[in-house]
């Protein structure tokens, strides 16, 4: 019993220190280990398969959009950011350079790629030159690279994964429907997939993408009452058309501009999904992404362990069949009270004991790492429950997220208000904002907190700004964020 207890204990409550706990369970699941580079980390199985399980829902939600895979290079020279200014100053600080290759030093400089809308709008202005050329649906899987400060695992590194779209189109319309499409895509895959509630909106002009004319964003919120932005779609106008000559022949033979979009979600989704679902005994992974939906373990004295283990293999079987991702630890070293433990540190959402008892009585015990919930079940319809079972835990994970958003969500009509509940809550604050430029960012400056959109539908809508006291243009929510 005691080393049971100790393996809980190993992980610092969220209470004490969320940062630590955050860190004490990413490591504890082997999710990664620090690289002797700084501000990288290695991913290790249990965490890239999260990553290969976004990716493979990700990627089948594109391509039935119509949205066709392709990669580009790593290396970006360095006059094709000269040529979209505000886009480069966006970048220009986080930008590491390649100056040296081959013991010779480069006539320009290369930067490793930190997004890539510039060598992608190059090469579109070679493939584009008339609409029927159009609309071009491009994205691609690959590494960036931006040269952070400040790093914390999954959430903000100096390499992380991600996938971009690239897309071109005739019109603004087209485009700007692109633009909204990508976007709904992310929410619906967060919130469906993920269980993960978000609030949609339009990035403020201050908080957009470097050379967009308009970002749009999800939010979620961490249990630290913090904002994760877990995925961003722009719509760029002509801007990168004008800067790299993505011209084409319209339908009335006249040269026009294509007006293009760029659409991305990063391996900080690994992140936000710990952060939104974790608890004190570490990781709860929501069973659509979970590499392993059911672990089953064996119990039992060991003069019935071979009975026990030989039906154990025959539901393992029955279970995987059915497309259930399923494991068996049946060794025989490791007591089953720290194999409960270990399991519902990993988050895996739902355990199956298996006893000489249950055997007698054609059942099995089925345990929510959610709840807690003990269910006993006929072994003949196993996968009918199980699989109940899994969208329960996949709904009960969501509402719990949503639960906690509202209850950790503010509004407040003035500055001085939005400070004080600061000192006594966490979470989201919603306010109005004029449009000033100046007061947001003394909303910054005074609290930590940033606009994190404008959203869409909120709670409630606002009449004056929360800074000047003038008419509000827009309702924002702030929050600090990572």
């Amino acid at each position: 019993m005691s080393k049971d207890k100790q393996f809980v204990t190993e992980i610092t409550p969220q209470g004490e220190d969320f940062s630590k706990w955050y860190i004490d369970v990413i490591k504890k699941a082997d999710l990664m280990d620090y690289s002797p580079v700084r501000g990288c980390i290695v991913f290790r199985p249990e965490g890239f398969e999260l990553w290969e399980n976004i990716q493979r829902e990700l990627d089948r939600r594109f391509k039935e959009t119509g949205h066709r895979n392709a990669y580009f290079p790593l290396f970006i020279p360095e006059s094709f950011f000269q040529k979209e200014k505000e886009h480069v100053e966006g970048f220009n600080p986080e930008l590491p350079w390649v100056t040296e290759a081959g013991g010779e030093k480069l006539e320009e400089r290369l930067a490793i790629r930190p997004t890539s809308e510039t060598i992608i709008g190059h090469m579109y202005s070679k493939w584009i030159q008339s609409y029927r050329d159009l609309p071009v649906l491009i994205n691609q899987w690959a590494n960036v690279v931006r040269w952070e400060k400040r790093t914390l695992p999954f959430l903000r590194t100096s390499e992380f994964l991600w996938q971009e779209g690239h897309t071109a189109h005739e019109t603004e319309e087209e485009a700007r429907h692109e633009t909204m499409q990508m976007l709904n895509i992310y929410r619906e895959f967060v919130e469906d997939f993920l269980a993960i509630p978000v609030v949609v909106g339009q990035k403020t002009p201050s908080e957009k993408f470097a050379g967009a004319v308009d970002t749009y964003s999800i939010e979620a919120m961490m249990k630290d009452g913090r904002a994760v932005q877990a995925g961003t779609s722009h719509y760029l106008g002509t801007n990168f058309a004008v800067a790299f000559d993505i011209k084409f022949l319209d339908r009335g033979n006249t040269l026009q501009f294509a007006h293009t979009t760029s659409w991305g979600v990063s391996t900080r989704l690994i992140g936000a999904l710990i952060m939104v679902h974790g608890d004190d005994r570490g990781l709860v992974l929501p069973p659509k992404i979970s590499p392993t939906q059911v672990v089953m373990i064996p119990i039992g004295p060991p003069k019935t362990r071979d009975q026990v283990i030989s039906r154990v293999d025959e539901l393992y079987a029955e279970l995987k069949g059915a497309g259930i991702r399923v494991k068996v630890d049946d060794r025989a070293d490791v007591s089953p009270g720290w194999k409960f433990n270990e399991y519902e540190m990993r988050g895996v959402p739902i355990r199956m004991e298996l006893g000489p008892r249950d055997m007698e009585n054609g059942q099995a015990v089925l345990v929510s790492r959610i709840t807690g919930e003990k269910r006993i079940v006929a072994q003949s319809g196993i996968v009918a429950e199980i699989e109940k079972m899994l969208e329960e835990i996949h709904r009960d994970m969501f509402e719990r997220a949503r639960q906690f958003r509202a209850d950790h969500s503010n509004s407040v009509e003035t500055l001085d208000e939005m400070k004080s509940l600061q000192e006594e809550k966490r979470g989201f604050t919603l306010a109005g904002w004029c449009g000033s430029a100046a007061c947001e960012k003394q909303v910054k400056e005074e609290t930590g907190a940033t606009s994190r959109n404008i959203p869409f539908e909120p709670e409630e809508k606002k009449s004056t700004c929360l800074v000047c006291g003038e008419k509000a243009e827009h309702t924002v929510v702030f929050a600090r964020a990572y």
